[in-house]
């Protein structure tokens, strides 16, 4: 990319609290012009907001289903009329319904697709059109798991759709390398955010998380943020079409 970051514009997807708000803090601090996408009214987003503004950086929240077109379609307009143009894309937006495989319902299977999945690839279709246009390269990101490789035999909704991710941006890498824009996957392990916060209070269970995990700690949505700070980096300009694993050395513990 050309533009210097300081003007460089990135959108984080699902930017309101736990590894978005953490990707978004992180970016900024780096000097990006952030858009916080939320896909409600409640208070995240305005903390989100508030902590970038505090450290100093700048930072615009707009707010979209990515999962429906004509709100993902909008939400990326809304960032190139806001900020005037768009340089990384970051799709963390996602839900994760846990429950047993019997009980998953069509609708929930449907919805988590449509989040995940669908808005990845929405948000990644309409950014790259700007991209294209613009004619200085970017970066698109999207925010996986480690479910992509291990599984889940509660997430029967969710893992399908972390690995469609991996495959969305692999073809993706194929089809915008030529244009300069890179197109990659972070698979985060345990990461302690809202979504968990309740299991990992008990001391008992958190401990049972940290000892399958070679550095013996859970980790936090900074460590996530590192590995898209890096991708979305000039340094990283010839990776393209992989997936950064972030997860303490948890899957090659098979002991």
């Amino acid at each position: 990319m050309t533009v210097p970051v300081s003007e460089r514009v990135a959108l984080v997807t699902g930017a309101a609290r736990g590894i978005g708000r953490g990707i978004a803090l992180r970016l900024a601090a780096d000097g990006y012009r952030v858009a916080v996408n939320h896909p409600s009214d409640d208070d995240g987003p305005q903390e989100t907001l508030r902590l970038i503004a505090a450290a100093g950086g700048e930072a615009i929240g707009v707010k979209a289903d990515v999962g429906v077109a004509a709100q993902a379609r909008g939400l990326v307009a809304e960032v190139v009329e806001r900020l005037g143009r768009l340089d990384v894309v970051v799709c963390n937006a996602g839900v994760c319904p846990f429950g047993p495989f019997d009980e998953v319902t069509e609708e929930t299977w449907d919805r988590t697709h449509q989040v995940n999945l669908k808005g990845t690839f929405l948000v990644s279709q309409e950014a790259s059109r700007v991209l294209i246009a613009q004619g200085d390269g970017g970066r698109i990101v999207a925010i996986s798991s480690i479910s992509a490789i291990a599984g889940g035999s509660m997430q029967t909704a969710y893992t399908p759709t972390k690995a469609g991710q991996v495959s969305l941006m692999r073809s993706l890498a194929i089809a915008l390398g030529p244009h300069g824009i890179t197109c990659n996957c972070v698979e985060p392990g345990t990461i302690e955010t809202d979504l968990n916060a309740e299991v990992l209070a008990d001391p008992a269970m958190r401990e049972h998380y940290a000892s399958r995990i070679p550095t013996r700690r859970i980790g936090a949505p900074a460590d996530i943020a590192a590995a898209v700070a890096f991708l979305v980096s000039d340094d990283a300009a010839y990776v393209n079409g992989t997936e950064i694993l972030v997860d303490g050395g948890a899957l090659v513990n098979l002991a």
